[in-house]
Parts: structure tokens; sequence; C-alpha cells
């Protein structure tokens, strides 16, 4: 087909990708309108518009964003059939992109990591912290092998490969009021506590939103933040209130500053923390290796739940005997157990299975 050139695509991608032709250029090192005569040249070798200019800079048409999709499956192939190249000559190195919330890295960082360098040490791996929407982005779009989100949205484009159910809690001082009651909480019961809560942009907070619709209840926020750890420090040092799912705060929870208190709402004791790939993608070796891992990992970390929270689905170990990225698309609500198409749930309680 004519028009589809590696070069052009490639100008086309960092164009969209920067908002404007001026922005490209700068990125890419040569002239502005080197950029717009190769669009232009691709344009009507295509007899298509692919960007449309508007007053901030410019974006993809329909056909651009196909021929974006297309470049981004090539390139992403490239990569990984060059790096399978490179494990075929036995060079046993690699790099891995994760991507994940900012709850997920205490556990992360103390012991999967450490577990999984331990048996490859000249992997590589880049972990960049972001919002549950931004997560589900750069996977779908490649720029991560691998993610960890909280109560992603359902995306079909996403393959989960773990999911485990961990609530949102009330997250408190042990003086406070709220520590001392021993029924769940409702909504209706938060409507006047001075309450920190993460961005809109978050699954913590866009499940939280769901729930108040569905109660008819909204809460106001004295605090509202992108960073668990401001909301930490917000309940702390202010005896504010917070709700975040318990394994966000579990070091605290453990040494006593922190308690969370349950809540009544179904909805907000059904969301679920998941491991997702690009659905149809085949990872690099490293990346798939630690797909499995993390996999494991997570999934052995329950005996330190309690001994009422049963692990359901465990009889076969993600990743271990099926290719990676067999499981079922991301964000599609079942019950906990193993779904039809393999993914594993378990029910995490107590002690979190990562953090």
């Amino acid at each position: 087909m004519h028009g589809l050139d590696e070069r052009g695509l490639r100008y086309l991608a960092t164009a969209v990708s920067c908002g404007s032709v001026r922005a490209a250029a700068d990125k890419l090192n040569i002239n502005a309108s080197a950029v717009s005569r190769q669009l232009a040249q691709m344009e009507a070798a295509l007899a298509t518009p692919l960007i449309e200019r508007h007053r901030r800079g410019v974006r993809a048409t329909d056909a651009g964003t196909l021929l974006l999709d297309y470049y981004r499956r090539q390139t992403s192939d490239r990569e990984d059939t060059l790096a399978k190249l490179s494990e075929l000559k036995d060079l046993r190195r690699g790099h891995i992109d994760v991507v994940l919330g900012e709850g997920f890295i205490g556990d992360l960082m103390s012991g999967v990591l450490q577990g999984f360098w331990s048996r490859h040490p000249a992997v590589t791996m880049t972990l960049d912290l972001a919002a549950t929407n931004d997560v589900v982005r750069r996977v779908i779009e490649d720029e991560a092998h691998v993610g960890l989100v909280y109560n992603p949205p359902p995306e079909p484009r996403l393959r989960t490969h773990l999911a485990l159910a961990h609530p949102i809690r009330v997250v408190v001082r042990p003086d406070h009021p709220f520590a001392r009651l021993s029924t769940p909480l409702s909504l209706h019961d938060l409507a006047a506590a001075r309450l920190g809560m993460m961005h809109p942009a978050y699954g913590i907070r866009q499940i939280i939103a769901g729930a108040e619709r569905a109660e008819g209840v909204r809460l106001g926020a004295a605090l509202i933040t992108s960073s668990i750890s401001v909301l930490k420090q917000f309940v702390i040092a202010a005896n504010g209130v917070t709700l975040l799912p318990a394994f966000c705060a579990a070091s605290e929870i453990a040494a006593g500053t922190l308690c969370a208190v349950p809540l009544a709402d179904p909805a907000l004791n059904a969301v679920e923390a998941q491991i997702v790939t690009r659905l149809g993608r085949q990872l690099p070796d490293a990346a798939a290796r630690f797909l499995q891992h993390l996999a494991r990992a997570m999934a052995q970390e329950l005996p330190n739940r309690r001994r009422d929270a049963p692990v359901r689905g465990m009889d076969r170990p993600s990743g271990t005997d099926r290719p990676a990225g067999t499981d079922r698309p991301a964000g599609r609500d079942r019950p906990s157990g193993r779904g039809p198409a393999g993914a594993v749930r378990a029910e995490a309680r107590g002690r979190p299975a990562i953090a």
C-alpha cells in the first residue's frame, strides 16, 4: 500500500503525541517544514486527511488513528522479535516496562522484585506510577508490557492475568470515633466527615463516585490529591478520613498508626486489583517471565491472610502452562474463581497480597 513508509508513520505518531508539528520537529531534531511535507505526501498518497488542525495544535483523524494503531503494532512486533532474537543468542538480557498505581509499590519493592532479580539479575526495569485511566491507556498502546491497576474500566483490549478482591475501606486513626464502631459504615455516615479523596482520574475515586450515585449521597472533600501518601499523612496529621483499599496502608495498619473500617456498600466491597496486559500481545521473554513471577508471587502471598479468606481458582498458577495473554478481557464482572478463559481470582483479606 502506498504511503506507509516507516519515516512518515513515525512523523505522524510524533506529531499527534506532541500535539503539534513544531513540537514534533523539535523532538525529532528536524525542520518543521520537513514534518509538514512528509505528512502532506502521505495524505496525498492515501487520498485522505490524517491530521486535523485546531487552535491548540493537531489531532489524528479517524484514518490517522487507524495508521497510528498499525504503527504501534508494527513497532511493538519489531521490538518483540528483536528481543526474542537476542534471547536466542543466549544474551539473557532484557528490559521490562511496568506501569502501576501508587498503592502497589510497597510490597512490589519489598519482595517481588528482589525475588525476580535474584533469578534474572541482568534484566532491567522501568516502573512508572500512573492513574487508572493512564495505566490502561499505556498498556493498550504498548507503552508498557505489564500493568498493575485497581478497578479498571471495562476494556476489551486488555487481558487480566490475576484479579484479587481488595475492598475499599474507611481509613482513620485508631483514636477516631469511626474506629470504635462495631458495624460497617455507610456513605451517609461519611457525609459530615473531613474527607481526603483521590483525584477523579483514579480508579479508587471512580468506584466511590459510582457508589455515591447509587446511594444518593454526595461526599465533599477537604483535600483532593493524586497521592496516596498525601492522603495517609492527611489522616495521621490532621485526623482526617479517607477511603482506600487496606493494602494501600498495610504498613501503617500493621504498625497501629492507622486502621481500616469496613463499608456496607456492596459495590465498594467488590472491587479488584488486577495484573493486565494488552490483548493479543506476545510479550518478550523477560516481560513474560516477570508476568509469570508477579502473578505467582501475588497469589502465594495469600497464606498471610486470615484463615477465613479462601484462595479460589488456584489449581494452576497463572501464566505457567498457557501463553502470556490467554486470560479474559479486563474489567468484566465475574464471580471470584477461575472464569472460563482462565483468569485467576482470589479474595485477599487481612495482610494484602501486594501493595
